[in-house]
């Protein structure tokens, strides 16, 4: 390198272990959650960061490599050898690292961590970029008092290790402890190839308590859901050009079943999640407006979405036109959701409009 010329720049590049093997929860990197692939949630992140020359999926599953490409991620096809159940994260690390070696510094990046944002990849990157550290880890705190297991005999003993029983913290007099919650661990390739991925120069990074979600076990689902509908990322601002939804009720938000009262009288049901997923448009400025051929304006209440709603309606294309020059908008600030109108939409005006939104639960 000649006087004066900058230093290249370290390659970063973020890599997901996604094992098709998982025994907890049959392929549970790719399983939806709130109506995403798990791996998506942190490839999105990943990508969105904008601070990793490159995105990679480690996998040994044909469906799992489909899912990351969808996603915008690169794929490196693992060997049987590094993908058994005894298989470590540093052995899979490893053998990325043989077949890429380009890459100078690498984010393992948990797959089972759904609640991580670019924001946090972006600080991480300058710590080891620009701090120098050689390696950085995730942790949450946590105010939790811990107890040793003392075995004598059949009595179950116990010992104090991290508090004063005759003089117990209060919440806030005590800083609590710092605790890996496994989102990622950052390392250099001098670090990894050693056998290391903490270690040199080390450094933590401490996460959100809200964020810090980990998926093992099945029961962890639906608790993550939640968790990821109010906490998660959820991806860019949409479009600007869209600035109008129009979601048909009638098998979009209806889930196909109908249920008949002692009265003879039909209901049909909804997905919560789909109602999440509007409200969080809306929140975004997106205004939504919701259309159905029945009379269901009895049951739009207990919905509790607040949007205009348009029932018995004979020709849903009809409608959206008036909705369309009412506000005064072009076919291209306009999002459709829904089955036979989209074919009408392609028919008529071709690639000129969007006829799709980005629906985050459904």
């Amino acid at each position: 390198m000649e006087a004066g010329e900058a230093r290249p720049r370290a390659h970063l590049a973020a890599l997901v272990l996604a094992r098709g093997g998982s025994k907890g929860i049959p392929l549970k990197n790719i399983k939806l959650l709130a109506g995403v692939p798990l791996v998506g949630w942190v490839l999105r992140a990943a990508l969105d960061a904008g601070v990793f020359h490159s995105v990679w999926v480690s996998t040994d599953h044909d469906e799992i490599e489909k899912v990351a490409k969808q996603f915008g991620a690169q794929v490196h096809r693992r060997s049987p050898e590094v993908s058994q159940d005894s298989s470590t994260s540093l052995e899979a690390i490893r053998e990325f690292l043989n077949h890429h070696q380009e890459v100078d510094i690498v984010g393992n990046i948990q797959a089972t961590s759904p609640c991580l944002h670019p924001s946090d990849l972006i600080k991480v990157a300058d710590l080891i970029q620009k701090e120098g550290f050689d390696s950085v880890f995730s942790v949450v705190r946590r105010h939790q008092f811990r107890w040793s297991e003392v075995k004598k005999g059949e009595n179950k003993m116990t010992e104090p290790q991290n508090l004063n029983p005759a003089k117990r913290y209060r919440r806030q007099d005590w800083p609590g402890e710092l605790y890996e919650n496994g989102s990622f661990y950052f390392a250099k390739r001098h670090l990894i190839e050693k056998g290391y991925l903490q270690g040199g120069k080390m450094a933590y990074y401490e996460m959100r308590a809200e964020h810090s979600v980990d998926i093992d076990i099945d029961i962890d689902w639906p608790i993550a859901e939640q968790r990821v509908l109010s906490f998660g990322y959820f991806g860019k601002e949409p479009l600007k050009e869209v600035k109008l939804l129009v979601c048909s009720i009638d098998g979009c938000l209806t889930n196909g079943r109908i249920y008949v009262t002692e009265d003879q009288k039909e209901m049909v049901s909804y997905d919560y999640r789909d109602i999440v997923g509007i409200n969080l448009l809306k929140k975004r400025g997106i205004e939504v407006r919701l259309i159905s051929e029945r009379d269901c304006s009895k049951t739009l209440p207990a919905m509790q979405l607040e949007c205009v709603a348009e029932v018995n309606a004979t020709d849903k294309l009809q409608v959206l036109e008036d909705w369309r020059k009412y506000i005064g908008l072009s076919w291209k600030e306009v999002a459709y959701l829904g089955q036979f109108l989209f074919f009408l939409f392609s028919f008529f005006f071709g690639s000129k409009i969007s006829c799709s939104v980005h629906m985050q639960t459904s």
